[in-house]
């Protein structure tokens, strides 16, 4: 899989591309338009952030690079990579029970707290991509 050397593209089926955790400093794109969404993407090593429409979707730290993130009404869904284990922060359904899953492996419930945030811990160290699929209950 590897970075996104461009840092944000747009996929096959509505789904995007993002992430450079191998950039030494803070590098950005503004305005990236993509079915009628404004997407904004900051990366490098220390974090990447992403944000639709001015509002806040996905931010790992340390920096990662994800493959085909699609959310829809009930799933999110993405691959992720990086150099070493990662916290990631998504914006969800405020005060909402999730089924995550991880390679296809249930890894369980996780309820967002009252601004929507879930936030799931994933070893990304000597791993290659991991799947991570989020399913609204």
């Amino acid at each position: 899989m590897g970075v996104v050397k461009e840092l944000i593209r747009a996929n096959e089926a509505g789904s995007i591309s993002f992430g450079d955790y191998t950039l030494e400093k803070k590098t950005k794109v503004d305005d990236f338009e993509v079915g009628g969404d404004i997407y904004k993407v900051k990366t490098f090593r220390e974090i990447t952030k992403l944000e639709k429409n001015g509002m806040f979707v996905y931010e790992s730290v340390p920096g990662t690079a994800v493959e085909e993130l699609l959310q829809t009404e009930q799933v999110i869904s993405f691959k992720v990579e990086g150099p070493e284990d990662a916290q990631i922060t998504l914006e969800l359904e405020d005060n909402t029970e999730y089924k995550v899953y991880e390679d296809d492996t249930n890894i369980g419930r996780m309820k967002t707290n009252l601004a929507g945030k879930l936030i799931l811990s994933v070893e990304l160290a000597n791993r290659g991509p991991v799947k991570i699929k989020i399913v609204k209950q």
